[in-house]
C-alpha cells in the first residue's frame, strides 16, 4: 500500500488554483491514501480564502497559512512537518510543474532510490532565467558532488524519512538534493515536463543568485564542520601560529646569530605576533563552537491559521 502527501507552497496564485486542484485529484487518485497540503506564504490576492474553502469540502486538501511571506524554505519546512504519508512530493502551484508527472517520479524512486529530483530538460522560461540557472546548477553539481542537472526544480518525491531529516530554512531549499546526499541517502533525478506559466508572473528576482552563493557556502560549513568546527578553526588557527612561531624565530635567529637588531626586522617581528594571535583567537573560536552543542532554538511563530486534515 502506497501513502502519498503532496507539499505546495503557494503564494498569490489565485488564478492557477482551480485547474491545479483538478489535475492533482487525477494525480494522487491511484494512492491508497494521500493528502494534498498547501503553504501560503502570506498571499494578499484571496489564495488563501480559496484553500480555505476548498478545505471545507474536500478533506483531501489542507491549508496552513502564514502571518505573512516567509518564503520558499519556510513553507517546504512547515509542509514537511506536517506531511504524514509514506512518500512525499514537492510542487510549485503557478501550473508549470504538471502533477501527473508524479506517476514518474514514483516509478523512479520505486528503483530503490531515496530522493528524485526533476529535471526540466526542455524548459519554458525567459534566457534571464533559463541561462544562469544552467550556471547555477553546473557549479552547484561540481561542488557538492552530486550529480543531477536540475537541483531547484520544484518538482521532487522524496521518502518521508528525507524530508523528516533535512533543516530546511533561508535558502537552502535550492540545495535539497545536495543536503540529502550529504546525509547519505540515493538521489536520483527524472526528466519532467515542464509547462510555460498562464497565470501571474514569477515570484524570483536575480538577487537569489548571489544569496545561492551565501546559502552554499554556509551548506557545505555545515554539513562537514558542524559538529566538529574545531577541526575547520583549529586547521586554519594552527596554520597562522606555526608560521607566526616560524616568523619570529627568523627575527631571533637574525638578532642572535647575525647580530641585527630587532629594530631592522620590526616590520616582521610584528607580523608574526600578529599571526601568533590570530593563530590563538582561531583556535579559541573552535574551542568555544566544541563547546556550544546544538540546541532547538524558539522559532518565531509564523502559522495563523491551520485548516483541513493536518494534525
Amino acid at each position: 500500500m502506497k501513502t502519498l502527501s503532496v507539499v505546495i507552497p503557494v503564494y498569490n496564485e489565485v488564478d492557477s488554483l482551480p485547474e491545479l486542484v483538478t489535475q492533482l485529484k487525477a494525480a494522487v487518485s491511484e494512492y491508497e491514501k494521500a493528502e494534498v497540503l498547501f503553504i501560503d506564504d502570506g498571499s494578499t490576492d484571496g489564495t488563501a480564502e480559496y484553500i480555505d474553502n476548498l478545505v471545507k469540502d474536500d478533506n483531501l486538501f489542507a491549508l496552513i497559512q502564514f502571518h505573512r511571506n516567509y518564503g520558499k524554505s519556510a513553507a517546504l519546512s512547515e509542509g514537511f512537518k506536517y506531511a504524514r504519508n509514506q512518500f512525499v512530493v514537492t510542487m510549485d502551484a503557478d501550473l508549470q510543474d504538471d502533477p501527473a508527472e508524479i506517476r514518474n517520479l514514483q516509478d523512479k524512486i520505486d528503483e530503490g532510490f531515496d530522493l528524485i529530483s526533476g529535471w526540466k530538460k526542455e524548459r519554458h522560461d525567459p534566457f534571464t532565467k533559463t541561462f544562469p540557472s544552467k550556471v547555477w546548477n553546473f557549479f552547484t553539481r561540481l561542488i557538492t558532488g552530486v550529480k543531477i542537472h536540475d537541483f531547484n526544480c520544484g518538482l521532487k518525491m522524496y521518502r518521508k524519512a528525507v524530508v523528516k531529516s533535512l533543516d530546511i530554512y533561508g535558502g537552502r531549499h535550492r540545495y535539497i538534493p545536495a543536503l540529502a546526499g550529504f546525509k547519505k541517502f540515493r538521489v536520483s533525478e527524472a526528466v519532467v515536463n515542464h509547462r510555460p506559466r498562464v497565470h501571474g508572473k514569477t515570484k524570483y528576482g536575480g538577487k537569489r543568485f548571489l544569496h545561492g552563493i551565501f546559502d552554499m557556502i554556509s551548506i557545505l560549513f555545515l554539513s562537514r564542520y558542524h559538529q566538529q568546527p574545531l577541526h575547520l578553526f583549529g586547521s586554519m588557527g594552527m596554520l597562522s601560529l606555526t608560521a607566526g612561531v616560524l616568523i619570529e624565530c627568523y627575527v631571533l635567529f637574525l638578532k642572535y646569530a647575525v647580530g641585527n637588531s630587532f629594530s631592522r626586522h620590526m616590520a616582521l617581528l610584528l607580523f608574526g605576533v600578529m599571526l601568533i594571535v590570530v593563530g590563538i583567537q582561531f583556535i579559541s573560536i573552535g574551542l568555544l563552537g566544541e563547546m556550544i552543542t546544538q540546541s532547538s532554538q524558539g522559532n518565531e511563530d509564523r502559522i495563523r491559521k491551520i485548516s483541513g486534515s493536518v494534525e
